[in-house]
């Protein structure tokens, strides 16, 4: 990861995309390690935003083209608890994703949200306040705003 930090804004971009995406690993040490180093508080903000937005979006859209019979047949997951998982993700819907921000779970949510194929407008509009969410609270966390 080091060799994103040397890359500033564009290492905070791509390492906050994969990180979004199935990439395991947080993008918290990588956000603040470059807000540290560029001191661009709203350079950090946007970029970092966008780059973990963009990452969710395309796990979601990953989600969408998935079909129930490959989570069959390649992990061994019953139809009834594809369906008890979907009656769950049905109850909540898109504001699901306000929680995609969470580290390592998020991408399963952000998953899930386009597996069980909730509104794609909504879905990633709720993407972008989360994500946008949790990087604004590390800037005010380290009284940058």
């Amino acid at each position: 990861m080091e060799w994103l930090e040397g890359l500033g804004l564009l290492g905070l971009f791509i390492g906050t995309f994969l990180a979004a995406t199935i990439f395991p690993f947080s993008s918290d040490v990588l956000y603040m390690a470059i807000l540290a180093a560029t001191a661009n508080p709203v350079g950090c903000l946007v970029v970092g935003t966008l780059g973990n937005w963009l990452g969710s979006v395309l796990t979601y859209w990953i989600g969408w083209i998935g079909k129930w019979e490959w989570i069959e047949k390649w992990f061994k997951v019953k139809p009834e608890t594809l369906q008890k998982q979907k009656e769950k993700v049905d109850k909540w819907g898109v504001w699901l994703a306000l929680t995609a921000w969470i580290p390592f779970i998020g991408d399963v949510i952000a998953i899930a949200l386009g597996f069980y194929k909730t509104r794609p407008f909504w879905t990633i509009v709720l993407l972008l306040v989360g994500k946008f969410a949790r990087f604004l609270v590390w800037n005010l966390a380290y009284g940058l705003f």
